[in-house]
């Protein structure tokens, strides 16, 4: 999809949108229904903007890259059970395609439907499928695996716990409506059916729409404005960092994604402990509106050469902003899209919270990983978070005309 019609379906479906997220893309505003301004539900009335916006479940890329960020999301991987293969996978496939099909446009589900969402709009609702590495050994497909889905490296952050790691397939579901939301996520695991057994799950959220006076860059559980510099559609190199260009060894990927999955522990009591002034100095940008601490609004370049009268870097050298910005990494960079988390407090009363971090790159190999290395060798960030869970996943390109999600790799 080129980045004018992009712009134009957003302008269409989510009217005004915001800056990029909390490591994340873009927070729509409240407005945004013109796709769907007429629905209504079943007394008839006109369904408010939240509700009846709808995204397209086809299109050049999956939906649930490029989408604003959403209320409300799940992320949940499978295994192929025991026996089951390529066949099985084929099924299945096509059963998650056609139920996320129906569900994105606010259609029900037939008898079968529990009714969860019975009275709801489609909610900005998205399904997104992609396979792990694993998958293509299960499947007999071997040589169709990407060389990019390698395994990542280990990092020093790392608390990894493999029972909520890796998996054969990846689904992850956002909706702007929690009920919208969860039906979808107890379909896809009715359909699985006995081809498919839930691996791990997790919960996240985001700011609801329309909950701020006007579009801005969301806030994770920190309180800081971050994900400031994410590559952005208009930028004439975002294809090239997000999305996998035809033509490659693989071309079931064409218009797909590589997706790193990580659950980050935040430290809050830790981080909450630390004076404001402290808590940018770490960060490298103000708390109040994530500006950079050599001035300007939030989107004015970093300085990282300005010093202050005690002939210090403003912007500490070991500051998050600083160590992650693309120009100290090669130009590296990745489209973040997360949800934040809160699973409730352990027995020291410490919250279990953070952020479900989800990062979207043509690369892994050019995007996450030389980022996150840089970030491990001395971010002043990193001793208030831990790496808890990963994955990643393989995200082929939207599906066309009649075609289900991974037909061009099942079916080739």
């Amino acid at each position: 999809m080129s980045t004018e019609n992009l712009d134009i379906s957003r302008r269409r479906l989510l009217g005004t949108v915001g800056a990029a997220g909390a490591t994340g893309l873009m927070l729509g505003a409240a407005g945004g229904a013109a796709a769907h301004a007429a629905a209504a539900g079943p007394a008839g009335a006109a369904l408010a903007s939240v509700g009846s916006t709808a995204v397209p479940f086809r299109g050049a890329h999956q939906a649930g890259i490029l989408q604003p960020l959403q209320a409300r999301g799940h992320l949940v991987a499978f295994d192929l059970v025991p026996g089951a293969g390529r066949k099985e996978a084929t099924a299945l496939m096509r059963r998650w395609s056609a139920v996320a099909e129906r569900l994105m446009a606010g259609e029900p589900l037939g008898t079968g439907d529990t009714g969860v969402a019975l009275d709801a709009g489609p909610s900005s609702l998205t399904v997104t499928f992609g396979f792990g590495a694993s998958f293509f050994d299960r499947t007999g497909l071997v040589a169709r695996r990407p060389e990019e889905l390698d395994p990542l490296p280990a990092f020093s952050s790392d608390r990894l716990d493999p029972r909520r790691s890796g998996g054969d397939l990846w689904v992850q579901i956002g909706a702007d409506d929690a009920l919208v939301a969860f039906h979808a996520l107890r379909a896809v695991q009715k359909e699985a059916g006995g081809a498919a057994r839930v691996r791990w799950q997790m919960n996240g959220f985001n700011r609801s729409p329309g909950a701020t006076a006007h579009p801005m860059t969301a806030r994770n559980l920190m309180g800081q404005v971050d994900g400031s510099r994410n590559p952005k559609p208009s930028e004439p190199d975002f294809d090239e960092r997000v999305f996998v260009p035809a033509g490659g060894e693989q071309p079931w990927m064409a218009g797909g994604s590589y997706a790193v999955v990580r659950r980050i522990r935040m430290l809050l009591d830790d981080w909450e402990k630390l004076p404001l002034k402290q808590q940018e100095r770490v960060i490298g940008r103000r708390k109040s509106d994530g500006a950079p601490l050599t001035g300007g609004g939030e989107t004015a370049a970093i300085d990282l050469d300005r010093t202050g009268p005690d002939g210090k870097l403003v912007v500490p050298d070991n500051a998050h902003a600083r160590i992650s910005a693309p120009e100290q990494n090669g130009g590296a960079a990745m489209l973040r899209r997360p949800f934040s988390y809160h699973d409730g407090f352990g027995a020291d009363g410490e919250p279990d919270a953070g952020l479900l971090f989800i990062a979207w790159q043509a690369d892994p190999r050019r995007g996450f990983v030389p980022v996150q290395r840089k970030l491990d060798r001395g971010d002043a960030l990193s001793p208030f978070v831990r790496h808890e869970a990963s994955g990643l996943f393989a995200v082929p390109g939207g599906p066309g005309a009649g075609e289900y999600v991974g037909q061009r790799l099942l079916e080739a």
